[in-house]
């Protein structure tokens, strides 16, 4: 047994093309003492194509509490733990919270080994705002609940980040026009590094029937990006919003504005703005 403790890596392995496995992450990979992988028969392929030996040990949410202590209790016995998920940065919509946590708060180094992140890819490949941007990772699976999760983030200004299940896209995208208004700019991003790539820029309305049109574009990994919204809706309050989205069921848009102006006490046109993204069609 090492006086010494081990070290944590965190490592960030590629979302699609093998190749983007950065020469360091190969390294570490061979010469940890374990693996801890999200899916080890996943990982076991990424294994074997570079000829990495080092034993996996499953790491995954439904084992996350418990494992963390263990892998801690091998870390301050000298071990050097590899951490993977099945593709990207780890922690990013994947397990592994706890056990960065446990191991700082036993006084384990945690190193991190930079790489892909379909998020950080899809967002530098879609020329909208990337100054400022909110990744908010998958949205609820219950319609209702993912509708109203919609409606929270409706008023950000800083560009949206989401993923989405190949299973839920379509009506996951039905629901952004619904929340975020037809003509809102987006950005749909698909199986990125991979053959059959994509980056389709357009409005949700637009990206909404293709996708339905397509069932290519119902498969792989998804990353939809969602411009920001204009001022003028980020400061108007939700309150205002609320109300805003009553009257356009059944007034024009002029009018819902201008009749919201006079119940919330908002400026008009910031409102007949904000009508404008949330009216659907």
């Amino acid at each position: 047994m090492s006086n010494q403790p081990g070290v944590l890596y965190v490592v960030a392995t590629p979302i699609g093309n093998l190749d983007d496995l950065s020469p360091r992450a190969l390294l570490t990979l061979n010469e940890a003492s374990l693996i801890a992988a999200e899916d080890t028969r996943h990982s076991s392929k990424l294994l074997r194509h570079f000829g990495i030996l080092t034993p996996l040990t499953a790491f995954h949410e439904h084992n996350e509490r418990e494992k963390a202590a263990e892998l801690v209790a091998l870390l301050g016995a000298g071990k050097s733990i590899a951490l993977i998920s099945d593709a990207g940065t780890p922690l990013v919509s994947d397990p592994g919270y706890r056990l960065v946590r446990a191991a700082h708060a036993a006084g384990i180094r945690v190193v991190p080994l930079p790489g892909a992140c379909a998020a950080i890819v899809a967002l530098s490949a879609s020329g909208l705002p990337s100054d400022r941007f909110a990744y908010e990772g998958f949205p609820p699976v219950k319609g209702a609940a993912r509708r109203a999760w919609f409606e929270a983030l409706a008023g950000e200004p800083r560009t949206l980040i989401v993923y989405e299940s190949p299973h839920r896209i379509v009506e996951s995208l039905h629901d952004m026009v619904a929340v975020f208004g037809a003509a809102r700019e987006a950005v749909y991003a698909r199986e990125l590094t991979k053959q059959f790539e994509t980056v389709r820029h357009a409005t949700l309305d637009e990206l909404a029937r293709w996708v339905a049109e397509d069932a290519n574009q119902q498969r792989g990994e998804i990353v939809v990006l969602i411009h920001g919204a204009a001022p003028a809706a980020a400061n108007t309050s939700d309150e205002a919003a609320r109300i805003l989205r009553i009257l356009i069921k059944e007034l024009p848009v002029s009018q819902a504005a201008a009749l919201a102006a006079e119940i919330t006490g908002q400026k008009k046109n910031q409102l007949y703005e904000l009508a404008l993204q949330l009216k659907p069609g």
